[in-house]
């Protein structure tokens, strides 16, 4: 977006990863001037300065020699620029890591050529050769059943190329994460000037989750108020409703919170509910216990989607629901098949090693109460999956990750977040799992 205003934009507060630098480095491939600076508070941060040029594309190729752009594996970058370059005037060809060119692409492409440009594809895949040949007005139809990234794509090029985008799928516009980006287009300084990124609710989660109290007997149980207490809250939580993932404090007690038995007296359980209430805000046991009954009357389980509930935060759930007190099913989980890793079947896997009982049936998974066990844990080069059972490996002993370093996709310093004392950090110990020797803290930075 900041490519395509009239003029400079400055992004304060930008993730710096693996996949912003994706982005940041194909932007510059593109011939745009983009400026990059420490951000004093927070290490892995950056001050980006864009310099937007209305909508122009400075750089291109020929057909004997297209403009290579390599993606790794960004989802965001390979699908928000397959739309951007077509306002160029020239070649482009798209590619990435290998995983990224499994990874859908055809409603998005599709959707280009009923704009009226010319992508080759094979399979409808990465590499793709796109051909630019600047703004058109036309119309397309673009399907979000795969992916919510392709209508965000077209989103936020159309108006620079005179687009009419339709979504078309089941509640297509009310996607959360089409609504963000419709939001975002309204108020993105187009023209130039300055954007403050809001923090990411769905990393957000794993912290959250760590900080809260297991209520059965299958893990940590609070027995005191002041254990109870010992919650984690995260500054500068989103202040908007755009993320799906903002909602994860509410579903995650829905989930922990529902049926636990405080052991407590009355004036320190006014207490502990005013700490939740703070944490996901006003009502909030009025809001669980009608969800909760109302689930209960209408299937007997807590069933928290995909698609309306939660977003990537929902995996931190699922990892997490074997340590809850009754079970849970977690529904519309199809796209996670088609992200870094086939996420389903991993989780399922996964918690299964540790002890899980867990059911796949179709795109649901139903999790049971169960004790759990420490296993060896195969992160298939998926951040999430690393972030997920670290986080687990925060309630059960004996949680060991391999490629641990994935997490550099988009949190390279979320192992340093565990370890750091509060208030910076969780205050964990990391250790090796080869030598079981305790991580210091400049070793636990993913590079």
């Amino acid at each position: 977006m900041a490519a395509l205003a009239d003029g400079q934009v400055r992004l304060d507060g930008a993730l710096w990863s693996e996949d912003t630098q994706v982005m940041a480095d194909c932007l510059q491939w593109l011939g745009f001037r983009v400026e990059i600076t420490p951000d004093s508070n927070e290490a892995c941060n950056r001050t980006i300065v864009v310099h937007g040029l209305g909508g122009k594309i400075p750089n291109a190729g020929t057909p004997e020699s297209p403009l290579e752009l390599f993606v790794g594996n960004a989802g965001t970058a390979a699908r928000f620029l397959a739309a951007l370059v077509c306002l160029g005037n020239g070649i482009y060809r798209l590619r990435g890591v290998p995983r990224m060119h499994e990874r859908p692409q055809a409603a998005l492409f599709q959707a280009l050529r009923q704009l009226g440009y010319h992508v080759e594809a094979q399979n409808e895949r990465l590499p793709a050769v796109i051909h630019g040949t600047g703004p058109r007005s036309g119309e397309c139809h673009v399907s979000i059943e795969e992916s919510s990234q392709f209508v965000s794509a077209l989103l936020l090029s159309s108006g620079r190329g005179g687009w009419i985008v339709n979504a078309i799928g089941e509640n297509a516009e009310e996607s959360p994460y089409v609504v963000m980006t419709t939001e975002l287009c309204k108020v993105f300084p187009q023209s130039g000037g300055s954007f403050q990124v809001e923090p990411d609710a769905s990393s957000g989660s794993y912290f959250l989750a760590a900080g809260q109290p297991l209520p059965g007997d299958h893990g940590m149980r609070a027995h005191s108020v002041e254990e109870f207490r010992r919650s984690v809250t995260i500054a500068n939580w989103p202040a908007s409703d755009w993320q799906v993932d903002a909602k994860f404090g509410f579903a995650y007690s829905l989930l922990m919170l529902q049926a636990a038995d405080f052991p407590f007296g009355r004036e320190e359980s006014r207490t502990v509910e005013q700490d939740l209430e703070n944490l996901i805000g006003p009502g909030w046991r009025k809001q669980v216990h009608q969800t909760h009954e109302r689930q209960m009357q209408e299937s007997g389980l807590i069933t928290i989607s995909r698609h309306t509930d939660l977003g990537d935060s929902i995996m931190t759930a699922i990892v997490m629901a074997p340590l809850a007190r009754g079970p849970a099913k977690f529904t519309d989980l199809g796209r996670l098949r088609l992200q870094e890793c086939e996420r389903v079947a991993a989780l399922r896997t996964e918690l299964t090693k540790c002890g899980a009982k867990i059911i796949e049936t179709g795109d649901t998974l139903e999790v049971f109460p169960s004790k759990l066990h420490g296993a060896e844990i195969e992160t298939y080069n998926d951040h999430r999956m690393a972030m997920c059972f670290a986080i687990l490996g925060l309630k059960v002993q004996g949680i060991r990750l391999k490629n641990p370093a994935c997490v550099k996709k988009t949190f390279p310093n979320f192992f340093q977040k565990l370890a750091a004392k509060p208030p910076f950090g969780l205050g964990a110990t990391i250790l090796r799992g080869d030598t079981g020797q305790p991580l210091a803290y400049d070793e636990l930075f993913a590079e």
